[in-house]
């Protein structure tokens, strides 16, 4: 699990979240004091919501493929590009954070959090 946000950049409200080598080394990390996962998926960092929309599962302990995040409890994933989950489940897509890499920081827009 990361820190809780380790500093905020009151300029223009974004949340310092994850050191990028980190969750390089570990795929997948949750936040702290947060419902939100940070995944290092093809080079990309992308970041969402904790619980699968479908069965609220802990989508932590699930696994990413093929730019794919894998809910643990059923057998559908979520497009980490737009979070579209498989054809023919009846749920939400996956909620999606703006994300941006500074310093070797993972920041996600304090706004989209409340």
């Amino acid at each position: 699990m990361c820190a809780r946000p380790i500093s905020v950049d009151d300029r223009d409200g974004w949340i310092a979240v994850c050191d990028l080598d980190r969750l390089k080394l570990e795929g997948i990390v949750r936040v702290a004091g947060r419902d939100l996962l940070v995944i290092w998926n093809e080079g990309h960092v992308v970041v969402c919501e904790r619980a699968c929309p479908h069965e609220q599962a802990d989508l932590a302990l699930g696994q990413v493929t093929a730019g794919r995040l894998h809910c643990p409890r059923h057998a559908a994933s979520f497009d980490l590009r737009d979070g579209a989950i498989t054809a023919g489940w009846p749920s939400a897509p996956l909620r999606l954070h703006p994300v941006r890499i500074t310093g070797g920081q993972i920041w996600i827009e304090a706004r989209e959090l409340f």
